[in-house]
């Protein structure tokens, strides 16, 4: 396996970096006015929980237990995201509270309801605001479980040198 080649504390560095450009992404994404949905941002906090282990880690705090740890946020942050894509592509049902159901709208008043400016507020879970052969929520799930096998790797590599094949 390529991941055979690098020390335990260059996989963790990886990963950890992994982790910052793919929330990064999603800022930037949100700053170019793709304005995130629930679900997306359910899929934000795994990635900073991730990012705060990696460093940990990468400090000598149990490197071991903080890149497992970090591993199942990544897991969990995948998961997510493929539940996402999912409720975008109409293959089942998200949370009511964000889908074109309707039934989240409950949390808005009467007069939010006629304004102009709730409009651009609102973003669906079940809408697609961006592809590029997969959706936004696609690509964190499979670029997350990517990050997911790096952190195993990382957390059963030994401490120092490379593993000889």
């Amino acid at each position: 396996m390529i991941l055979d080649r690098f020390s335990r504390r260059r996989l963790l560095a990886f990963a950890t970096l992994g982790h910052a450009g793919l929330l990064g992404g999603a800022f930037v994404f949100q700053l170019a006015g793709y304005a995130p949905c629930a679900m997306c941002l359910w899929q934000r906090w795994p990635h900073a929980a991730a990012i705060v282990l990696g460093v940990a880690a990468l400090a000598g705090v149990a490197p071991r237990v903080t890149a497992a740890l970090a591993g199942l946020a990544a897991l969990i942050t995948a998961g997510l995201g493929f539940f996402h894509a999912g409720v975008e592509q109409d293959w089942w049902e998200g949370p009511s509270s964000c889908t074109g159901g309707g039934e989240g709208l409950g949390a808005f008043s009467g007069a939010d309801l006629l304004s102009t400016e709730i409009a651009d507020s609102v973003v669906l879970c079940d809408d697609i605001v961006w592809q590029l052969g997969l959706t936004m929520a696609g690509w964190n799930g499979v670029l997350s479980l990517g990050l997911a096998v790096i952190w195993a790797v990382a957390a059963s590599r030994p401490s120092t040198g490379r593993v000889t094949p």
